[in-house]
């Protein structure tokens, strides 16, 4: 794997935009501050239901301490090093958003209490790697990444039995990811049939769709 930053530039651009907004946090009073996760823009019910949609994005730029962020910008520095020079560097970003944001619908759907985590969106580049696998799999490359992927499925097994994870937000983001997946394709490695591309993104739209209507009403 060729580990040089210009060939995920989005990757590293993701990993400084969460590390700014953390140290800005701690600055403004703690990032395991409730008060403080809220003013910054972490995904809270009450609020998305009151018209404040845009926690579903600047959600997954917040983290709840530094070990929150630690781990995930690791995860996101190795998963982007091999998947970004895949899908290129427009594609990845738009999967990352997507995935980010149908992952924080599911947990606003799902989920009552505060959440923020760039998990959602990573969960969505682990549901990219299940497309990559099905639709490409005797791709040599495809197989070399397969660690990742393995890496991917034992944190779904273990978010099953910790306390305090969003599990509801990984599903969303993991569903997502693997449907956006087959809508933007990865041209370096093959075509996706038109047909399964537009499926998946009216799978995607109807997912979220029902969230927003089963989201928690206040």
């Amino acid at each position: 794997m060729n580990y040089k930053f210009k060939n995920f530039p989005v990757t590293c651009v993701l990993i400084g935009i969460n590390v700014a907004i953390y140290l800005l946090m701690t600055f403004a009073g703690g990032s395991q501050n409730p008060g403080v996760l809220v003013r910054f823009g972490a995904n809270f019910a009450p609020y998305v239901s009151n018209g404040e949609y845009w926690r579903l994005l600047t959600a997954m730029f917040l983290h709840i301490g530094l070990e929150h962020l630690a781990l995930n910008m690791l995860t996101l520095y190795f998963i982007g090093a091999s998947l970004e020079p895949i899908l290129g560097s427009v594609r990845f970003a738009v999967l990352y958003l997507v995935s980010g944001i149908c992952g924080d619908a599911a947990s606003y759907s799902l989920t009552n209490g505060l959440s923020a985590g760039a998990s959602t969106a990573l969960f969505g580049l682990f549901g990219a790697y299940l497309m990559l696998g099905e639709s490409f799999r005797n791709n040599a490359y495809i197989k070399m990444m397969a660690r990742e992927f393995y890496c991917g499925r034992l944190n779904i097994f273990f978010d099953f039995f910790s306390s305090g994870i969003d599990i509801w937000g990984h599903i969303g983001g993991l569903l997502s990811g693997f449907l956006f997946g087959y809508v933007i394709g990865a041209p370096k490695l093959g075509e996706i049939p038109v047909g399964k591309r537009v499926i998946c993104a009216i799978a995607i739209l109807i997912f979220l769709l029902v969230m927003f209507k089963s989201g928690f009403v206040y």
